[in-house]
């Protein structure tokens, strides 16, 4: 069965299914953790594991909840990954958060006499392994991390995973732009925004 072919009831989703596909939210890698591997759909022909797309929609509407608990100038969201850059600074710029992205200076979320020193109260990483710093320092701090999570990923520190391509172009912009128009319709302000805004200019 291709992904084409992968017919999936999706209660309510936030976007149709084959925007979800063309994206490439549901490719994953060739490893999985056992972490991740209840969020595994199959393992493709070439070795690749398909991601369930039916829980990242729904992971993606829990996350917008979670997060629209906290002040929108809390919340930080991070990325070292290239492609994660220009969506993660357009989803806290469009919500009102905070971003950092590129790298992260140690001590940013511990040491107060660092001149870049936050205080964020959750954190939103785009790669565990890529933003495992920061992930460190949240613990230490006591802030709960929300984290968006392919199939190599360990989860052990994450507070709430949603799984996806966390590496893809296309998948980082339509996970951020989900993410950004779910909180704000939770605070009743619609958008016009598209996935296509979140996309980093190649």
């Amino acid at each position: 069965m291709t992904e084409t072919e992968m017919e999936i009831e999706l209660k309510e989703p936030l976007v149709p299914v084959e925007e979800y596909l063309a994206a490439g939210v549901h490719i994953g890698t060739q490893q999985k953790s056992k972490d991740m591997k209840k969020f595994i759909y199959r393992v493709r022909g070439d070795g690749l594991y398909i991601l369930d797309i039916r829980e990242t929609d729904e992971r993606i509407k829990t996350a917008a909840r979670f997060l629209a608990q906290f002040e929108a100038p809390n919340i930080l969201v991070v990325t070292s990954r290239q492609y994660g850059q220009y969506p993660a600074r357009k989803f806290a710029d469009t919500i009102g958060g905070m971003a950092v992205t590129g790298r992260f200076i140690p001590g940013m979320l511990t040491n107060q006499n660092l001149n870049g020193y936050i205080e964020p109260q959750v954190v939103v990483v785009t790669d565990p392994i890529g933003d495992s710093q920061v992930i460190k320092e949240a613990v230490q701090s006591g802030i709960p991390i929300v984290a968006l999570c392919d199939t190599n990923n360990m989860t052990s520190f994450i507070d709430l995973v949603i799984p996806t391509n966390n590496k893809g172009r296309k998948a980082l912009s339509m996970i951020y732009y989900l993410l950004t128009r779910e909180m704000l319709h939770l605070r009743g302000i619609s958008t016009s925004l598209t996935s296509e805004d979140f996309e980093t200019e190649l």
